[in-house]
Protein backbone atom coordinates (compact mmCIF):
# COMPACT_ATOMS: atom_id res chain seq x y z
CA UNK A 1 0.00 0.00 0.00
CA UNK A 2 0.95 3.50 -0.43
CA UNK A 3 2.39 5.93 2.09
CA UNK A 4 -1.02 8.56 1.13
CA UNK A 5 -3.37 5.10 1.18
CA UNK A 6 -1.85 4.51 4.40
CA UNK A 7 -2.58 7.93 5.66
CA UNK A 8 -6.17 8.05 4.36
CA UNK A 9 -6.69 4.81 6.38
CA UNK A 10 -4.65 5.57 9.38
CA UNK A 11 -6.89 9.39 9.67
CA UNK A 12 -10.17 6.43 9.43
CA UNK A 13 -8.90 4.65 12.69
CA UNK A 14 -6.79 2.14 11.27
CA UNK A 15 -4.10 1.27 13.67
CA UNK A 16 -1.87 -1.37 11.44
CA UNK A 17 -1.51 1.57 8.82
CA UNK A 18 -0.55 3.76 11.26
CA UNK A 19 2.01 1.68 12.28
CA UNK A 20 3.41 0.97 8.76
CA UNK A 21 3.64 4.79 8.63
CA UNK A 22 5.23 5.10 11.50
CA UNK A 23 7.66 2.01 10.50
CA UNK A 24 7.81 3.75 7.18
CA UNK A 25 9.32 7.06 8.16
CA UNK A 26 11.05 6.00 11.55
CA UNK A 27 14.21 6.72 10.29
CA UNK A 28 13.44 10.24 9.14
CA UNK A 29 12.17 10.69 12.59
CA UNK A 30 15.17 9.39 14.52
CA UNK A 31 17.68 11.66 11.95
CA UNK A 32 15.53 14.57 12.81
CA UNK A 33 15.64 14.18 16.52
CA UNK A 34 19.29 13.21 16.53
CA UNK A 35 20.26 16.64 14.72
CA UNK A 36 18.42 18.59 17.21
CA UNK A 37 18.98 16.94 20.22
CA UNK A 38 22.64 15.51 19.59
CA UNK A 39 21.69 12.06 21.93
CA UNK A 40 21.10 8.75 20.62
CA UNK A 41 19.15 8.48 24.04
CA UNK A 42 16.95 11.59 24.12
CA UNK A 43 16.61 10.73 19.66
CA UNK A 44 14.86 7.58 20.65
CA UNK A 45 12.50 9.21 23.02
CA UNK A 46 11.77 11.80 20.93
CA UNK A 47 10.29 9.50 18.07
CA UNK A 48 8.73 7.70 21.19
CA UNK A 49 6.75 10.96 21.73
CA UNK A 50 5.98 12.22 18.43
CA UNK A 51 4.49 8.54 17.87
CA UNK A 52 2.19 8.86 20.91
CA UNK A 53 1.66 12.94 19.74
CA UNK A 54 0.72 11.80 15.57
CA UNK A 55 -1.20 8.92 17.15
CA UNK A 56 -3.62 11.14 18.87
CA UNK A 57 -3.66 14.10 16.38
CA UNK A 58 -3.43 11.66 12.71
CA UNK A 59 -7.41 12.64 12.54
CA UNK A 60 -6.37 16.11 12.19
CA UNK A 61 -3.78 15.41 8.98
CA UNK A 62 -5.73 17.64 6.42
CA UNK A 63 -3.41 16.06 3.27
CA UNK A 64 -2.18 12.98 3.64
CA UNK A 65 0.35 13.34 0.54
CA UNK A 66 2.18 15.49 3.27
CA UNK A 67 2.28 13.09 5.98
CA UNK A 68 5.73 12.42 5.88
CA UNK A 69 6.20 16.38 6.33
CA UNK A 70 3.27 16.28 9.37
CA UNK A 71 5.21 14.25 11.01
CA UNK A 72 8.89 15.94 10.61
CA UNK A 73 6.73 18.79 11.66
CA UNK A 74 5.87 17.22 14.98
CA UNK A 75 9.45 16.46 15.50
CA UNK A 76 10.84 19.63 14.87
CA UNK A 77 8.56 21.47 17.20
CA UNK A 78 8.79 18.43 19.84
CA UNK A 79 12.94 18.47 19.81
CA UNK A 80 12.58 22.74 19.87
CA UNK A 81 10.53 22.54 22.92
CA UNK A 82 12.62 20.02 24.75
CA UNK A 83 15.77 21.74 23.78
CA UNK A 84 13.88 25.71 25.54
CA UNK A 85 13.27 23.53 28.46
CA UNK A 86 16.54 22.33 29.14
CA UNK A 87 17.98 25.52 27.22
CA UNK A 88 20.77 23.51 25.66
CA UNK A 89 23.00 25.32 23.29
CA UNK A 90 22.22 22.51 20.06
CA UNK A 91 23.17 23.15 15.99
CA UNK A 92 22.29 21.00 13.05
CA UNK A 93 25.08 18.93 11.38
CA UNK A 94 24.84 16.61 8.41
CA UNK A 95 24.83 13.27 9.75
CA UNK A 96 25.97 11.14 7.08
CA UNK A 97 29.15 13.20 7.13
CA UNK A 98 29.69 12.55 10.99
CA UNK A 99 30.88 8.89 10.61
CA UNK A 100 33.77 9.94 8.51
CA UNK A 101 34.44 12.85 10.13
CA UNK A 102 37.52 13.20 12.53
CA UNK A 103 36.90 15.07 15.38
CA UNK A 104 38.83 18.19 14.36
CA UNK A 105 36.23 18.44 11.33
CA UNK A 106 33.00 17.59 13.43
CA UNK A 107 33.77 20.50 16.01
CA UNK A 108 34.12 22.99 12.87
CA UNK A 109 30.79 21.59 11.30
CA UNK A 110 29.39 22.30 14.57
CA UNK A 111 31.31 25.70 14.89
CA UNK A 112 29.67 26.61 11.42
CA UNK A 113 26.21 25.79 11.70
CA UNK A 114 26.22 27.44 14.85
CA UNK A 115 27.11 30.58 13.98
CA UNK A 116 24.00 30.33 11.71
CA UNK A 117 20.36 31.61 12.96
CA UNK A 118 17.56 29.13 14.15
CA UNK A 119 15.89 29.21 11.07
CA UNK A 120 18.95 28.67 8.57
CA UNK A 121 19.87 25.71 10.63
CA UNK A 122 16.51 24.09 10.22
CA UNK A 123 16.27 25.19 6.70
CA UNK A 124 20.04 23.27 6.14
CA UNK A 125 18.89 20.38 8.28
CA UNK A 126 15.91 19.79 6.06
CA UNK A 127 17.09 20.15 2.96
CA UNK A 128 20.28 18.61 3.20
CA UNK A 129 19.95 15.99 6.12
CA UNK A 130 16.33 15.11 5.43
CA UNK A 131 16.94 15.85 1.48
CA UNK A 132 13.11 17.48 1.99
CA UNK A 133 11.80 18.70 -1.42
CA UNK A 134 12.20 22.84 -1.54
CA UNK A 135 8.08 22.24 -2.42
CA UNK A 136 7.56 20.29 1.52
CA UNK A 137 9.74 22.68 3.47
CA UNK A 138 8.11 25.68 1.82
CA UNK A 139 4.68 24.03 3.22
CA UNK A 140 6.43 22.78 6.75
CA UNK A 141 7.31 26.54 7.15
CA UNK A 142 4.59 27.90 5.50
CA UNK A 143 6.55 30.28 3.52
CA UNK A 144 6.88 30.38 -0.54
CA UNK A 145 9.11 28.24 -2.15
CA UNK A 146 11.21 31.27 -3.53
CA UNK A 147 11.56 32.46 -0.24
CA UNK A 148 13.37 28.90 0.96
CA UNK A 149 15.64 29.04 -1.99
CA UNK A 150 16.61 32.53 -1.25
CA UNK A 151 17.24 31.31 2.52
CA UNK A 152 18.88 28.23 1.57
CA UNK A 153 21.02 30.17 -0.77
CA UNK A 154 21.73 32.87 2.05
CA UNK A 155 22.56 30.38 4.66
CA UNK A 156 25.06 28.83 2.38
CA UNK A 157 26.60 31.85 1.77
CA UNK A 158 26.96 32.73 5.64
CA UNK A 159 28.44 28.52 5.74
CA UNK A 160 30.98 29.76 2.88
CA UNK A 161 31.88 32.66 4.68
CA UNK A 162 32.76 31.26 7.99
CA UNK A 163 34.62 28.60 6.45
CA UNK A 164 36.98 30.99 4.28
CA UNK A 165 37.58 33.35 7.00
CA UNK A 166 38.49 30.38 9.01
CA UNK A 167 35.84 30.17 11.89
CA UNK A 168 35.33 33.64 12.44
CA UNK A 169 31.92 34.99 10.45
CA UNK A 170 31.28 38.90 11.18
CA UNK A 171 28.03 38.26 8.48
CA UNK A 172 26.05 36.66 11.37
Amino acid sequence: MEPQELAQQAIKGDDTAFLAIMQLYKNDLYRTAYAFLKNEHDAIEAVQEVTVRAYQKIHTLKEPAYTKTWLIRIMINYCQNQIAKNKRFTSNEKLQEIATMDDTRFLELNEAMASLSKKDQQLITLKYLQNTKIKDIAVLENIPEGTVKSRLHKALQSLRTFWSKGGENTDV
